[in-house]
């Protein structure tokens, strides 16, 4: 079998790690007892993977669906092993000003075995280096293959918590923005919208998280080693509290997004009226010595026509009336 040189494997014995790794005897490690295997496989090509399954008895259905362009997330489980597809998702950093998405998909699937794990990943942006970490951090190897599925769906699940915090204090800085009456309506409009559609493609891979700890949960208390894998179920536990809290984090901030919608368009039909009723204050004012001056300026005689008293006596009723309605309106909040 050709491998590529961004895949990579590892192998414990007795939970202690090996170097005598080779991906041409992953099967054979795989029937040694008190034996572990990692395998990943990034980029893989279909070929090569179809041998691997081939070799060792994976579902062909499942191993289409681990190269396929796009696959939603979920968990199968089969005969002899479980499938299941996620996605870990990173913050973007990015200006206010630019509309682009502010996060990134990564995809990962993953085909459990009795005494090993092998991930499956279309592009190298995810960093499984995380992964390994988590292993060490926890001491998983001497809980066997449930202990590597519980380090990868944690970084997935911390990913998703990462992102839905950022989503959040963006949400709060738009809320400032909101109230402190600035004008930059399409700018405004444009951020919102964007942060609402990071927000629907986030609860589209996170919502079914549960659904996947459940069933993975499921399947590995009733495999052969249950009784070794009860210890994990303090951590899976754990896992599935984190992926509630994400996903009602996530419909709040939904909610949230809708009500600063909502929001922007109340306070812009306010505005908008407040600028009519200021218009129209000012317009009822204009008129006065609009109508004054035209009246005397008929060429009509009329009382004080053509004398410096009319003048007067005109002038005077302008400024009267104006400062009256101008005194009335500024009682009413008109102005």
């Amino acid at each position: 079998m050709q491998v590529a040189p961004s895949n990579q494997g590892r192998v414990w014995r007795g939970g202690e790690p090996q170097d005598d790794f080779e991906f041409d005897r992953i099967s054979d490690y795989l029937v040694e007892d008190d034996t572990l295997v990692w395998v990943d496989l990034c980029e893989p090509d279909h070929d090569t993977l179809r041998e691997l399954a081939a070799e060792l008895g994976l579902n062909p259905w499942a191993v289409e669906d681990a190269v396929a362009v796009a696959e939603r997330v979920k968990a199968t489980a089969y005969e002899t092993h479980t499938f299941f597809t996620v996605y870990a998702v990173d913050v973007v950093t990015r200006a206010d000003a630019d509309p682009q998405p502010m996060l990134a998909m990564h995809r990962i699937s993953a085909f459990v075995l009795a005494r090993g794990l092998i991930t499956v990943r279309l592009t190298p942006d995810f960093d499984m280096a995380q992964v390994t970490r988590q292993w060490r951090e926890i001491g998983g190897q001497r809980h066997g293959v449930g202990a590597l599925v519980h380090g990868l769906l944690d970084v997935v699940v911390d990913s998703h918590f990462a992102a839905v915090e950022a989503l959040d204090d963006c949400i709060e800085a738009i809320e400032d923005e909101l109230f402190d009456g600035s004008s930059r309506q399409a700018n405004f409009q444009r951020r919102t919208f964007q942060l609402r559609r990071d927000l629907v493609n986030l609860r589209r891979v996170a919502l079914p998280m549960r659904e996947v700890v459940n069933s993975i949960q499921h399947h590995r208390l009733h495999a052969p080693q249950a009784d070794a894998a009860r210890e994990l179920d303090p951590l899976y536990a754990d896992l599935y509290d984190h992926v509630l809290r994400v996903s009602e984090w996530t419909e709040s901030l939904r909610d949230m997004v809708t009500t600063i919608f909502e929001t922007n368009l109340s306070l812009q039909d306010a505005r908008l009226n407040t600028v009519m009723k200021k218009l129209t204050g000012w317009a009822a004012i204009i008129a006065v010595p609009t109508a004054i001056t035209g009246y005397y300026g008929q060429n009509i005689p009329y009382p004080g026509f053509g004398s410096v008293s009319g003048f007067i006596v005109s002038t005077s009723v302008i400024v009267v009336l104006m400062v009256v309605l101008y005194v009335t309106f500024r009682r009413r909040d008109w102005l």
